[in-house]
């Protein structure tokens, strides 16, 4: 996920992939509950968003779980649409880049992080999506000729691979550790990045809303899964109680409503201090799978993800830039 992107359209991810969707309008109510507070909701939420994967997959295959992922965040957002009696975006080229965008930012990602759930923890999961900035800084010296690399930031790229490594205990030769798993949700954050490129090279100033936006991008990728499911899975055959919430959970309130409790966030308090919610995911989602799902942790997770969030934090700093009030 990376940690700065265009100011349109809002990129639909999990946790996330934060990103900075427009502000809103001048004149927006501000909402009864303190930022902190929604903050910390947010932070809890995208934490627990691995878990609810984890707990998904003990019952369906991991396309039905994106698949209801992407379904209930697309429903939630669409109720949102109805009630403030907005459209959503029209033209032909703006539906056929948010479907390019819906298969990077939601479909293959969320599909991979399924996968890899099956056979390593959420906790890792959760610290492996934390890399996202990362890769995206690697890219963004390729890709985008405004970001210059500089000594800070690519300090901050090698320490947050440092961190990488030392999770997976390369000392060890990575006992313990799923390789096949471990990739594809290391695969799953590069996503994320080579999504906002995209978005940014071909969305930037699109009209419509951030809601709208991603709305229509969530109805893509349901379609996407919908007719790849249909080709490769089954459908379920029941449908237990827990793995099913899971999903629901992980949809309307992991993708649905969180996102637009960010997008309030960043319109009161601006991008920079909003996607600090970035490095509190893996702290929770690796709480959530020691306390919620009894996990293992060794002394090298804790620290390693500790690591990871000061590389990521190190190179999206910038010589001379503000703070936010």
């Amino acid at each position: 996920m990376s940690t700065s992107a265009p100011a349109r359209p809002a990129l639909a991810t999990t946790a996330p992939a934060t990103t900075a969707p427009a502000p809103s309008a001048p004149g927006t109510a501000r909402p009864a509950l303190d930022w902190r507070i929604r903050f910390a909701v947010l932070s809890v939420v995208w934490g627990f968003s691995f878990l609810f994967v984890k707990v998904g997959t003990e019952a369906y295959a991991p396309l039905h779980v994106s698949l209801g992922r992407v379904f209930f965040g697309a429903l939630t957002l669409v109720t949102v649409l109805l009630v403030r009696r907005e459209p959503l975006p029209r033209g032909l080229r703006t539906w056929a880049h948010l479907s390019v965008a819906a298969l990077l930012l939601n479909s293959v990602p969320f599909s991979l992080f399924a996968y890899a759930e099956l056979t390593i923890p959420s906790s890792l999961a959760g610290i492996c999506n934390a890399t996202s900035p990362l890769w995206g800084m690697a890219l963004s010296l390729v890709a985008l000729s405004e970001d210059r690399p500089t000594r800070r930031r690519f300090a901050g790229l090698g320490l947050g691979f440092l961190g990488v490594l030392t999770v997976l205990g390369t000392w060890q030769g990575f006992a313990g550790v799923d390789a096949k798993g471990t990739a594809l949700a290391l695969l799953a954050a590069l996503c994320y990045p080579i999504g906002w490129i995209y978005v940014r090279r071909t969305l930037a100033g699109t009209p419509g809303s951030p809601v709208a936006l991603t709305a229509a991008q969530l109805i893509l990728s349901t379609l996407q899964l919908a007719a790849v499911s249909a080709a490769f899975t089954s459908a379920p055959t029941s449908f237990p109680l827990w793995p099913t919430l899971s999903v629901l959970a992980l949809g309307a309130l992991g993708t649905g409503m969180a996102l637009q409790m960010q997008y309030r966030l960043v319109a009161e308090i601006g991008p920079t201090t909003a996607q600090m919610v970035t490095y509190f995911i893996p702290v929770i989602a690796t709480t959530a799978g020691v306390l919620v799902l009894g996990e293992q942790l060794h002394w090298n997770t804790p620290v390693g993800a500790a690591i990871v969030l000061a590389g990521a934090a190190l190179s999206q700093t910038r010589p001379g830039a503000r703070k936010p009030a």
